[in-house]
């Protein structure tokens, strides 16, 4: 049996995949649960009770809206990366991440994986089209990121940045953003599958459920 089991996002796999011992359990969520905090609880406790006893049981997810507060894991430790979103864990650190917000606090972040998940504001806008008509659709998209004016794209080591910058520019066009790329880091997502855990990560010890808290 494997020490770990890796419960993550679909936007993060493909960074932890290079650091992740061969065979290594893995269960990839699929995108969007941090819409729905509540739902996204019940349906990572789901899969934490499916993980049998022993192995350590590696969350692939920040607190995320209050997505995993009060999750529990019985019988088995549970590790967590101390952060609000999937954003510092693409960037190394909450420290980058700060201050990125500081630099510019009115900023959309894109990745691969998001972009890949069609959670975009150009692929909103797309979607609601069909019900809207296009110069409506447009000004609602519009609407909801109004508070934006930076358009930021981390660039990882693995994958090609080229495949993704022209979309990346062009919705910063389309809405009128300020592009910039950002160099992203491992270091982050490569200390959480491969440790040692330090104060950068929430261990919770068998029975003990999350408390976000831990997360301020």
């Amino acid at each position: 049996m494997s020490d770990y089991y890796v419960i993550t996002c679909a936007t993060l796999i493909d960074e932890m995949q290079p650091f992740l011992p061969p065979d290594t359990p893995t269960r990839v969520m699929e995108f969007g649960w941090h819409r729905h905090p509540e739902q996204m609880v019940a349906a990572l406790q789901e899969e934490i009770d499916r993980v049998p006893p022993g192995p350590t049981i590696i969350l692939g997810y920040g607190l995320c809206g209050r997505g995993i507060h009060s999750l529990c894991a019985p019988h088995n430790r549970l590790v967590i990366p101390r952060v609000h979103d999937c954003i510092a864990l693409f960037l190394g650190s909450q420290e980058a991440y700060q201050a990125q917000f500081r630099q510019a606090p009115g900023t959309y972040y894109l990745t691969k994986g998001w972009i890949e998940s069609g959670d975009t504001p150009y692929t909103t806008y797309q979607r609601i089209t069909e019900k809207y008509g296009q110069e409506k659709a447009l000004r609602l998209a519009k609407l909801a990121i109004a508070n934006y004016t930076r358009l930021a794209l981390i660039t990882t080591t693995n994958w090609d940045a080229d495949r993704y910058r022209d979309f990346a520019k062009m919705v910063a066009n389309v809405f009128d953003l300020r592009y910039e790329e950002i160099p992203g880091s491992p270091e982050l997502v490569r200390q959480l599958v491969q440790g040692p855990w330090d104060e950068r990560f929430v261990v919770l010890e068998p029975g003990e459920s999350v408390d976000e808290m831990a997360f301020y």
